[in-house]
């Protein structure tokens, strides 16, 4: 019993020891919520998932969790032979699996790093004791590129001399002008990029696609370029600031959502009304109001309907009434999700023809849809995002649509989008080549600019 006492208290040490190394560690890992390097499970998840192998941080921080509690088991049940020699046997199992899974993510600490494999037989005699060496000496600082090459699948040798798009791109007061270094988020102690190295310039007048398959950074785009999620970046509309200067630019930009977020209860004329009441400056009379609201009206083919019931209308009208109550700022920069979502050929062709009339006027308007290639002769400009090997939402082609196509080598926006998404999505999985291939034509064009 006195060997038994032994070996649990060499297992407490052992547990306070590794914790404290994680603690230590979790300052150059990023970790958001150090405390959690003493919580059992949880403390290994974060290590892994802080070095790109999130699954295997979970499998080992279950069985972390799942050690501890064999342990003990294994101590209380020592006096019952047959359940003791299964609890015996469940911990040294759980062992075995736990150091397999613990040294895969070792090595990739290693690689982080850039430490050798030597380091590996210390981790074996106490796996606590390299990582408070490489938490707690300046001279071993972490370098994630290097752990980026595995998870795109390639050297990276040739991503790493194109310089980024922010550098290739210079800015513009004329229109849009979008310099996106990054947008990152914070997740189980771990940042996570959702987006990086987005640059472009988009003139005024332009009806413009935005396309991208799942996860690859739309929404967080457009969130970023309107100040709703701000970004490590610098947007200008027009000349001005949007994130410097957002009180006085952020009446210029319209958004409307998927959903249709208006009352039924109202008739279509008071709706718009009550929203140009609502969003345009007091400076505006009543006259001027009317007037702007009637010319919307107009323009969206709603007049004739105006004194009917917003309940009453169908799924195209709809939509335009909620294009006409964001229209009545007369916004610089008109950005629309799916303004087409259920809608048939006919009525979607209708929509679009409407928007390209108020890119027309002189705006600039981003449109996500899921059925493009029904209305891409409409659009001027369109901008792909690819979910990149490691996951993150990059710059894959901004042009014309007709330069597109060529640049992917497609006939049709669908076929574009299948090119860049994942094997595992049903796609061909070329995210990164393409991503390679655009950032070494912006810097071929920069270059020809400059000779």
């Amino acid at each position: 019993m006195q060997y038994q006492y032994l070996v649990i208290a060499s297992g407490i040490f052992e547990y306070v020891l590794l914790s404290l190394a994680l603690f230590v560690i979790s300052a150059k890992l990023e970790w958001k919520h150090r405390w959690m390097a003493f919580v059992p499970g949880l403390r290994i998840y974060c290590l892994g998932d802080s070095v790109g192998l999130s699954r295997e941080g979970m499998y080992c921080g279950i069985m972390d969790f799942l050690f501890i509690d064999a342990a003990l088991a294994n101590f209380v049940l020592q006096g019952i032979e047959q359940l003791g020699t299964l609890a015996s046997l469940v911990h040294l199992v759980l062992f075995i699996f736990l150091i397999i899974y613990s040294l895969r993510i070792f090595m990739q600490i290693l690689k982080l790093f850039g430490l050798g494999k030597k380091w590996v037989i210390l981790w074996l005699i106490a796996n606590w004791l390299p990582l408070f060496i490489i938490g707690l000496s300046s001279k071993y600082q972490p370098d994630r590129t290097r752990i980026m090459e595995d998870a795109e699948g390639k050297s990276g040798e040739a991503g790493k001399a194109l310089p980024p798009l922010n550098e290739s791109i210079p800015f513009t007061n004329d229109g849009l002008s979008i310099h996106l270094k990054e947008r990152t988020v914070t997740d189980f102690g771990k940042t996570k990029t959702l987006l990086k190295d987005v640059a472009l310039n988009i003139p005024p007048k332009s009806l413009v696609l935005l396309l991208g398959g799942s996860g690859a950074g739309k929404t967080t785009l457009i969130n970023a370029v309107i100040g709703y999620e701000k970004a490590d970046a610098k947007v200008l509309l027009n000349g001005v600031d949007v994130y410097e200067d957002y009180d006085s630019v952020k009446h210029r930009i319209g958004f409307v959502p998927q959903k249709n977020l208006i009352r039924g209860n109202d008739t279509v004329l008071n709706t718009v009304g009550d929203a140009a009441e609502m969003r345009l400056p007091t400076s505006v009379t009543k006259g001027q109001r009317e007037k702007i609201v009637q010319e919307d009206m107009d323009l969206l083919g709603l007049t004739s309907g105006q004194e009917g019931l917003v309940s009453k209308k169908s799924g195209g009208q709809l939509r335009r009434i909620c294009i006409a109550m964001e229209l009545v700022t007369d916004p610089a920069l008109f950005i629309l999700d799916e303004p087409d979502s259920g809608l048939d050929g006919v009525i979607s062709r209708e929509i679009f023809t409407k928007l390209r009339q108020i890119a027309e006027d002189g705006r600039i308007v981003i449109v996500i849809t899921h059925t493009p290639d029904r209305v891409i002769d409409l659009f001027d400009k369109v901008i792909v995002l690819a979910k990149d090997g490691s996951k993150t939402g990059r710059l894959a082609f901004y042009g014309t649509p007709k330069k597109a196509k060529e640049f992917f080598g497609k006939e049709t926006m669908e076929q574009i989008v299948m090119s860049i998404n994942s094997k595992d999505e049903g796609g061909e999985g070329r995210a990164d080549e393409l991503v390679e291939k655009y950032m070494a034509l912006a810097a071929a064009q920069k270059g020809g600019q400059a000779s």
